[in-house]
């Protein structure tokens, strides 16, 4: 891999030492750090990233509002939560639209488990946190979809984008992201990653 990553955190020592698992594992990989808040958004307006790994607790922090604002800054980042905190918090994070969670205390293969899971994939969850995404719904939670709404959620869950959906279905892309929207709001879910999730739960 020859991605480009961003670490934040304020601890020098953890900067260093994922910087240095990650470039044991993935020699190609540029990787460049942040110390807080300002430091992140400053690094992401000037260069694009694949990646950030966000340490939720820096000086700066704005919490959970920290994730719709970096990637109003920049449309395509992976965001990749690295705390210490359990998986309580970390699944707020994700709700807000990070690609995955990481704990401080994850092994050196976690860690470039994670980033690549991310990177290749598009998200990473530990087990354990996957229950949590989908709790709260029903055994099968696609009962809660029209015909309509459930042929849509399975074609986004397959990777179709809205404009093919559209042509598939001969509807506006409009109309599409109507359903999407209502899709969402049904299954209690906010991106694609937690849909897929859901869709993997009832095949």
């Amino acid at each position: 891999m020859n991605e480009r990553i961003l670490i934040a955190d304020d601890h020098y020592v953890v900067r260093i030492g994922t910087a240095l698992v990650l470039e044991s594992e993935y020699p190609s990989l540029t990787v460049d750090f942040a110390e807080n808040y300002d430091q992140v958004k400053e690094h992401i307006s000037n260069d694009d990233y694949d990646l950030l790994l966000l340490d939720i607790d820096m000086p700066g922090t704005r919490y959970k509002k920290m994730i719709p604002e970096l990637k109003n800054i920049q449309k395509n980042l992976k965001i990749l939560v690295f705390s210490e905190h359990g998986k309580d918090i970390a699944i707020q994070y994700i709700r807000e639209g990070a690609e995955g969670y990481l704990s401080k205390q994850s092994s050196k293969e976690e860690i470039g488990e994670a980033v690549k899971s991310v990177i290749q994939r598009g998200h990473y969850y530990p087990t354990e946190l996957i229950g949590l995404i989908i709790q709260n719904k029903k055994s099968n939670p696609a009962e809660k979809l029209s015909s309509r709404e459930y042929e849509i959620f399975k074609l986004l869950a397959e990777g179709t984008g809205n404009l093919e959906i559209g042509n598939k279905l001969d509807i506006q892309m409009s109309t599409v992201s109507t359903y999407k929207k209502r899709i969402f709001k049904k299954l209690n879910i906010s991106n694609i990653a937690e849909l897929i999730k859901v869709y993997e739960t009832v095949h």
